[in-house]
C-alpha cells in the first residue's frame, strides 16, 4: 500500500523544509519553530508570535485581575485599529505596527 500519509493541514505531503505550516512562506529552516514531538512541523516566526498571543489569550480567560483587563483592552484595541484599517495608513501605519508587535 503506498497510500500518502494526511498531514495536519490535509496536504498528502508534508511542505517541503523551510515551509511554514500555517501560512506557507518560505524561509531558512533554522529560522523557524519546530513542534517538540513533530519536528518537520514548522511555523515562521511571525505566525509563532501569532499563535503565542493566541495561546495568551486563551490563558487569560481563567483569570481575572489588573495586568488581564489591560492586555484585554490592548487586544481590544488592535482589532479596532485592524478593522479600522488603521495599521495601513501612510503615517501612523508605521508606528501602529511597531507598537502591536510589541504589545500582548
Amino acid at each position: 500500500m503506498n497510500t500518502p500519509v494526511i498531514t495536519a493541514q490535509g496536504h498528502p505531503d508534508p511542505p517541503p523544509p523551510g515551509q511554514c505550516w500555517c501560512c506557507g512562506s518560505t524561509d531558512d529552516p533554522d529560522r523557524m519553530v519546530h513542534l517538540g514531538n513533530h519536528p518537520e512541523v514548522a511555523v515562521c516566526r511571525p505566525c509563532a508570535r501569532w499563535a503565542a498571543k493566541e495561546a495568551w489569550e486563551i490563558e487569560d480567560r481563567d483569570k481575572s485581575g489588573l495586568l488581564v483587563s489591560m492586555r484585554d483592552r490592548f487586544r481590544r484595541l488592535r482589532r479596532e485599529v485592524r478593522d479600522r484599517g488603521w495599521h495601513r495608513h501612510p503615517v501612523f501605519g508605521r508606528p501602529l505596527r511597531w507598537l502591536g508587535n510589541r504589545l500582548p
